[in-house]
């Protein structure tokens, strides 16, 4: 296999969407290995190392088995592997709507325009906030999605700075979301009422419908 035309995978698996505006959506998800951050609250660090080699035609392949219309490129981070920005045209090029889930610590200018970005900041409960790359924020449009996952109230607190500060929900989407088995969602959903803030809560209903494990 030519390395050139492949992606390191640690899985493909069919489900249903569990965050962002496509939340319950049917949805082939194809997730990448390796990842430089090593956020406290991290449910998928199972895809720091191992993973298969598959070429872009071998995951097209396995995805059509499913029927789906939509895709969503996940990790680990997947823009820290090249091949993830031809793997995503080829996606598109084969007529998926197609999402990626991106930790906003890696340049997200070169991603295929027809791509839904959802990318995060990281708060300072991450533990990674540091390895924010602001200079995506500019690059947001209407149809990408910022998120920010949070541990505590400090961390609301930081986030509402953040969209204040940069006018992020006048450029995209903002979703806040609790930490699996951390924060209440009630307590996040009472600070957002309190404070009318424009953005979207979100709680993670592949989590709620089959728990924390890979391949849902």
């Amino acid at each position: 296999m030519a390395i050139a035309d492949a992606v390191l995978i640690t899985e493909i698996f069919f489900s249903l969407q569990g965050e962002s505006s496509r939340v319950g959506l049917p949805t082939v998800f194809v997730r990448l290995t390796g990842c430089p951050l090593r956020c406290g609250y991290c449910d998928s660090a199972y895809a720091f190392y191992g993973g298969e080699h598959k070429t872009y035609d071998q995951i097209l392949a396995e995805i059509a088995k499913y029927g789906a219309h939509y895709v969503c490129v996940t990790g680990g981070e997947p823009l820290a592997q090249k091949n993830c920005l031809p793997l995503l045209n080829r996606l598109c090029d084969a007529g998926y709507s197609v999402s990626l889930e991106t930790s906003g610590a890696m340049p997200i200018g070169d991603v295929d325009p027809r791509v839904s970005r959802i990318m995060d900041l990281k708060t300072p409960g991450s533990g990674e906030e540091s390895r924010n790359l602001l200079e995506n924020l500019p690059l947001l449009n209407a149809q990408d999605e910022l998120k920010f996952v949070l541990t505590s109230e400090a961390d609301y607190q930081w986030a509402k700075g953040m969209i204040e500060t940069h006018h992020l929900a006048d450029r995209c989407p903002v979703l806040l979301s609790p930490i699996w088995d951390g924060l209440k969602p009630s307590d996040l959903a009472d600070w957002i009422v309190r404070d009318k803030l424009p953005v979207r809560m979100q709680v993670q209903l592949h989590k709620i419908l089959w728990g924390e494990k890979p391949g849902v």
